[in-house]
Formats: structure tokens, C-alpha cells, sequence
């Protein structure tokens, strides 16, 4: 093994703390703190580090800048070019869907967001080589089924609960291995009931994303330890997503109920502070990412139920981050008229405050880092951090009115972490720029 495998093969570490957040997923209760090793104590521990601040640590800051050179000399050489073939394979399969709005929805959302997948297999960086490739199989098939969801239950229904919840199980089952995962529970049924069930009506695409991730994380050494975690997470991102969907018929009034009994659930089974309920719900919505960071832990055999618990837990704040930066940004276009469906609420709307929203987003990415650096492996987590950051920041809708002063005031306090981050998106956003302007002028001149 080379200097930068062994660099990048550490292992994924805890901080420990997760429950049951969906009636139909069993949970156990959180390890026993006293039997667990004393690097995985310290962390159980309900106040840990947080006499420690990570903002203007430059040992932190060089370390991560290290990890981020290591990470992309590996993605770029053994993990860019598996999520190539991933997603050409996943496009041909979206334009055999027969019917045309379906397809056109899967083709759009590979079209325009496959980056997110792209970014989100850079946690395969942290797997052995031998199980690189089926980590980059899993995270690819969930980041698209999770985007194609997104899109699916956007759509006008009657019962957008219910509509949701059926359409989600394809999510959340990913996560039920062995004869009780989805592609087990979900026989194919005959063309008549395929036409009736809104599930199969893409001609089984939904399906054959969550048996991609269900067959990739059974092949991975630790799938049995990281498999309930993932799922009860899922659930949990699931409801948030559907819920919020739902807003602009059902009302605010069942998503914040829903957000604050999820906040109580954690509260009593962790013991913890409470997560105020607009973060809960902001978490949960992007806790995908949460997902890929235990998809990469499966591939590691020393990974346990305990260290999985603790991954989960350590990258809550770093979702809560990510959509409230989502949020920001966008927010400007999203105002515009015909930009988001009439009623539609957005996660930075629940802030009508903004001095608010803008502490919150501070705090949010000071624990955020906090909690990742405080990983044995916590330079790489404080990399993802600072990249989460980064990219939104760097964006050219990160200029608004509302975002302009709160992204001035996260870079400042992020720094000198977020420097190398910054520079590095900077050039990627213009390579793009430039690889965009150099396709047009070759189409006018064919």
C-alpha cells in the first residue's frame, strides 16, 4: 500500500449518538458508553470538546489542507473515472424509461445535478481499493435515487403524505439487506400492476437505483453494522424531504409538529442537547450525506454499530450547513416569479429573522467543525466542512442581497481552514465556465 493509501485508509471514527426516527425501523439504544474504547468514551461524552473551538486553528487548517491534496490525487485517479461509468450507465438506463415525463425528469436531474453525486463519491476516497469500486456503485445509485425522489414528490398530489411515504420506501429499504431488502420485498409485479402502482411506473428505474445500493452494501465487509443506522437516517431524510413537499397544501403546521417530535425522540434517547426543530428538519433533508459517509465505512471491517452511530451523529450539523447554505444562495432566484411551485415553502423561509439566520449558520458551521475535527480521522472530515462551505460560497448566486454579507462573515470565521478549499473551487468553477463557453462555440460552428 502506497504512503497515500495509508494516509487515506484510517479509519472513520466516532462521536456517538443516534436513535429510532421511523415507527417501522428498530434501533438499539446507544452502546454502553463504559464498554466501548477510551478514544469512542471521550467522545460519547455529551459535552465533548466543547471547551475547544476549531475556528483559527492552523495545525487543524494544514492538516486538512493535506487532506485535501491526498483526497483529490486519489478521487482523481481511482474514483472520478468509477463514477463516470456509473452515471453514463445510469443515463442509458433513464432514456429507456418509456414513459416521457418520467424520463425526461430522470434525464433532467442526471442533466443538471449529477454533480452532487460526482462530490459525494469523494467519501470513496476513504475506502480500501478493494471495495472502492462497489462504495462508488452505492453512492452514485442513492445520490440519483435521492435527487429522483426529490423530483418525483415535488409533483401535485392528492395525498402527498401517503403519495411520498410509498414512493420513499425505494430510499429508506435500500438499507434492508439480506431477504428483507427492497428488491426482496418488492417483487416485480405484471404490467397491469405496474401501471396502477406510481412506484413501477418508470418502468422499474426506482427500483433498479435501490437494488444498486442494496447489492453494492451487502458486498462491503461492514454492511451489517452500518445498515440500521443508515436506514433509520434515511427515514428520517425521508420524512423531512415529503413533509416539506407537502408544505404549500398541507400547511407549515404538520412539518413543524413532526420536526419537534423528532427533536424530542433524539433528546430522549441521546441525552444530549436539543437540536432546535428548524435544524432537525434542515439535517434530516440533506443527511444523504450522512449516508455516504457510512457507505464508505462498510468498506472497512473494523467499522462497527458503535462507530457507525457515531459517524452519523458527527456529520448532523454538517447536513444542517448544507441546506441552509442551499437555501441561501438560491434564495434570490427562488423569489423569482415561476422559479419554485406556487406555495412552495423553502428551508430559509422558516428564518424570518435574518440576524438569526445568519447565527445560526455561524454556529451551525463552528459545531459543524467542532464535531469532525474531534474525529481520530478529523482533518478529512473537516475538509468535507470547509468544501461544503466552499461550494456555495463560490457560487455566482452567492452574491445576493441576503447571502452577500453571511457568506463575508462564514469565510471570515472559517479561515485559515477554508483557504486551500476556496482557491481550489475557485478554479474548478471557472474550468467549467470556460468548458461550457468552448461547447457553445464549437456547436455554432458545426
Amino acid at each position: 500500500m502506497s504512503t497515500l493509501d495509508e494516509y487515506l485508509s484510517l479509519p472513520v471514527s466516532p462521536d456517538l449518538g443516534v436513535s429510532p426516527l421511523d415507527e417501522r425501523i428498530s434501533l438499539p439504544m446507544s452502546p454502553d458508553v463504559g464498554a466501548l474504547p477510551l478514544d469512542e468514551r471521550i467522545l460519547a461524552a455529551p459535552d465533548h470538546d466543547v471547551r475547544y473551538s476549531p475556528l483559527g486553528d492552523r495545525r487543524l487548517a494544514a492538516r486538512a489542507g493535506l487532506a485535501l491534496v491526498a483526497a483529490n490525487a486519489r478521487y482523481w485517479t481511482s474514483v472520478a473515472p468509477l463514477v463516470r461509468v456509473e452515471l453514463r450507465r445510469w443515463r442509458r438506463r433513464a432514456r429507456a424509461i418509456e414513459d416521457p415525463e418520467l424520463r425526461a425528469l430522470a434525464l433532467e436531474k442526471l442533466r443538471s445535478e449529477s454533480f452532487h453525486a460526482e462530490a459525494a463519491a469523494m467519501l470513496a476516497t476513504l475506502a480500501p481499493r478493494a471495495h472502492r469500486r462497489d462504495v462508488v456503485r452505492a453512492i452514485v445509485a442513492l445520490e440519483l435515487l435521492f435527487d429522483y425522489l426529490d423530483g418525483l414528490t415535488e409533483r401535485p398530489s392528492t395525498d402527498p403524505l401517503g403519495e411520498g411515504e410509498r414512493l420513499f420506501d425505494a430510499y429508506v429499504d435500500a438499507f434492508a439487506t439480506g431477504s428483507h431488502s427492497y428488491g426482496a420485498l418488492m417483487p416485480i409485479p405484471d404490467e397491469h400492476a405496474q401501471r396502477q402502482d406510481s412506484r413501477w411506473a418508470d418502468g422499474g428505474y426506482l427500483q433498479e437505483l435501490s437494488g444498486t445500493v442494496s447489492r453494492a452494501l451487502e458486498r462491503l465487509p461492514a454492511s451489517a453494522a452500518i445498515a440500521p443506522v443508515a436506514r433509520s437516517c434515511a427515514a428520517r431524510g425521508a420524512q423531512a424531504q415529503i413533509r416539506m413537499h407537502a408544505a404549500g397544501r398541507l400547511g407549515a403546521e404538520q412539518l413543524e409538529d413532526w420536526a419537534r417530535r423528532e427533536v424530542d425522540s433524539l433528546a430522549d434517547h441521546e441525552g444530549r442537547p436539543k437540536l432546535g426543530w428548524r435544524e432537525l428538519l434542515a439535517g434530516a433533508a440533506s443527511s444523504v450525506l450522512a449516508i455516504h459517509a457510512l457507505l464508505a465505512a462498510a468498506a472497512d471491517p473494523r467499522t462497527t454499530p458503535a462507530r457507525a452511530v457515531a459517524i452519523e451523529s458527527a456529520y448532523r450539523h454538517t447536513c444542517v450547513l448544507l441546506t441552509l447554505l442551499d437555501g441561501l444562495v438560491d434564495h434570490e432566484h427562488d423569489r423569482q416569479p415561476g422559479a419554485t411551485p406556487a406555495n412552495s415553502l423553502g428551508y430559509i423561509d422558516l428564518y424570518p429573522d435574518r440576524d438569526e439566520l445568519a447565527q445560526t449558520l455561524l454556529d451551525t458551521a463552528e459545531t459543524a467543525l467542532r464535531q469532525a475535527s474531534a474525529l481520530p480521522d478529523g482533518s478529512y472530515h473537516a475538509m468535507t466542512v470547509a468544501g461544503t462551505v466552499a461550494y456555495y460560497t463560490t457560487a455566482s448566486s452567492a452574491r445576493g442581497e441576503l447571502a452577500t454579507p453571511i457568506v463575508k462573515r462564514l469565510r471570515t470565521q472559517l479561515t485559515p481552514l477554508i483557504t486551500p478549499t476556496l482557491a481550489l473551487m475557485h478554479v474548478w468553477r471557472r474550468a467549467r465556465w470556460l468548458g461550457r463557453r468552448l461547447s457553445l462555440s464549437r456547436g455554432g460552428l458545426s
